[in-house]
């Protein structure tokens, strides 16, 4: 029987044919729909929040160790450091300054002030800065200085440190960074109005005014010639230490435009020669004179390069070189570059230094009191440099110095010498003038944007 009715019903199925079967399926796909779609309609809502059953649920809650917190800070505070920086001021003791650093250390002050070295913290100078690092009982770790010369340049540091319950105190040579900075100024009423303005910030350090004046005072009257619009630039180096302005250098090289016209000047040393340095026009001519009309500034001449009678033999004799009568002690300068070619006793010239310059150019400097530190044969000296001073020792009757210009060896008189330069660059030393002088050049156009600056000439 079943399996009459498995064939009966396959027979019918294949004679509905292919319409019916698409209505019968078509109606299935609807009625399946219309289910889906009558149960969502009666999905039940979610239930309200506050219908929900509450639980109440109790822990134990373990409180804090206080006890171990604060001692975690205490042993925090007390690997603390702090670190204090103050500047010297006029009536300073050494307790009113470990005071305001916030030292409170009764065996640091008294070390301070037995120790050899670290007492020179009590000889700084109103306006140096003084670092000190301390713990929150104001207990010295270290200290740090740094001691000055005369002319307000560092000269050495001292730190003092602490080595458990003592203390140790070192003294180090003062390292300073070197700078190198650019400025672009346009003159509207007066040079040191132009200098002291801050159109980029900066105010330029006298010495370096000073400097520009000295280097085209020969082309540039700075009282009369400047007019409203010149404009000049100027590269000079700086001194710091830890971030600090210490001093300003020398001026590496200037252009000044006054009334059209350009005047440079750029400084060169050459590192492989014994010259000194000096300056030049950028196509490497000296501007600089070779030698100085008298080694002892503010002197006159006493006795000139000519026959005399000799003041203790008294015996006519030729003088060979020129008397500037001076106080003891008075400062005698290098009349050019050179080296020391002798530095001793000579016979009646006493104390007696010769320097000897290029090609057979010396002079010689008679009856010092004493020569300068560092001074001996072989030493370099540079135009200015003081060599000694003056005194009246050997064959004198004063205090004065004897000074002589010798070419080839023979006394000559330096009044009637014409010597405008001094050596001339060799080959190889052009060479590496005209490396040094690109930069500066490209220095001067990056300080001036565009346009003419006029016809560009050597400063003389």
């Amino acid at each position: 029987m079943n399996q009459i009715h498995k064939i009966t019903s396959s027979r019918l199925f294949s004679l509905l044919g292919s319409t019916r079967k698409a209505r019968i399926v078509s109606a299935s796909a609807l009625f399946l729909a219309v289910c889906a779609f009558g149960a969502a309609g009666v999905a039940p809502l979610a239930p309200d929040a506050s219908d929900l059953p509450v639980k109440s649920v109790q822990e134990d809650v373990v409180a804090p160790d206080l006890g171990a917190q604060i001692a975690a800070i205490e042993q925090k505070s007390a690997t603390e450091q702090f670190v204090h920086e103050e500047k010297i001021r006029a009536g300073d003791t050494l307790a009113t300054l470990l005071t305001r650093l916030g030292v409170d250390d009764e065996a640091a002050e008294t070390f301070i002030k037995k120790d050899s070295v670290a007492k020179g913290v009590m000889q700084l100078k109103a306006g140096k800065r003084v670092q000190a690092q301390t713990d929150e009982d104001g207990n010295l770790q270290w200290l740090r200085a740094v001691v000055v010369d005369g002319k307000d340049i560092p000269v050495k540091n001292i730190r003092i440190t602490r080595k458990g319950s003592a203390f140790v105190a070192q003294e180090e040579a003062a390292k300073l960074e070197r700078r190198v900075e650019m400025h672009a100024r346009t003159i509207s009423s007066t040079l040191y109005a132009a200098t002291d303005s801050s159109e980029d910030g900066a105010k330029l350090p006298d010495s370096i005014v000073k400097q520009i004046v000295e280097m085209f005072s020969t082309s540039i009257d700075f009282r009369g010639d400047l007019k409203k619009g010149d404009h000049f630039n100027v590269v000079y180096e700086t001194f710091w230490q830890d971030g600090e302005f210490v001093r300003a250098g020398r001026v590496l090289a200037g252009e000044f435009t006054n009334k059209g016209t350009t005047y440079q000047s750029v400084w060169f040393e050459d590192p492989q020669s014994k010259q000194g340095g000096g300056y030049y026009s950028f196509d490497g001519k000296s501007l600089k004179k070779a030698f100085l009309k008298s080694p002892v500034e503010f002197s006159r001449i006493s006795s000139g390069f000519a026959m005399r009678v000799h003041p203790i033999s008294g015996q006519w004799k030729a003088h060979k070189g020129i008397d500037f009568p001076a106080a003891t002690g008075t400062p005698i300068r290098a009349a050019g570059d050179g080296v020391i070619d002798f530095a001793g006793t000579q016979n009646g010239y006493g104390n007696f230094i010769i320097v000897k310059h290029w090609a057979n150019y010396t002079t010689a400097y008679a009856h010092m009191s004493r020569f300068a530190n560092g001074i001996k044969k072989g030493s370099k000296v540079s135009q200015g440099d003081v060599i000694g001073y003056v005194g009246t020792t050997g064959w004198s009757t004063g205090a004065h110095l004897h000074y002589e210009f010798r070419v080839g060896g023979d006394a000559r008189d330096p009044n009637t010498m014409n010597v405008q330069q001094q050596a001339p660059l060799t080959a190889a030393e052009m060479s590496r003038f005209k490396t040094y002088a690109s930069d500066m050049a490209h220095r001067f156009a990056l300080l001036q944007p565009g346009g003419s600056r006029g016809t560009r000439v050597a400063a003389k």
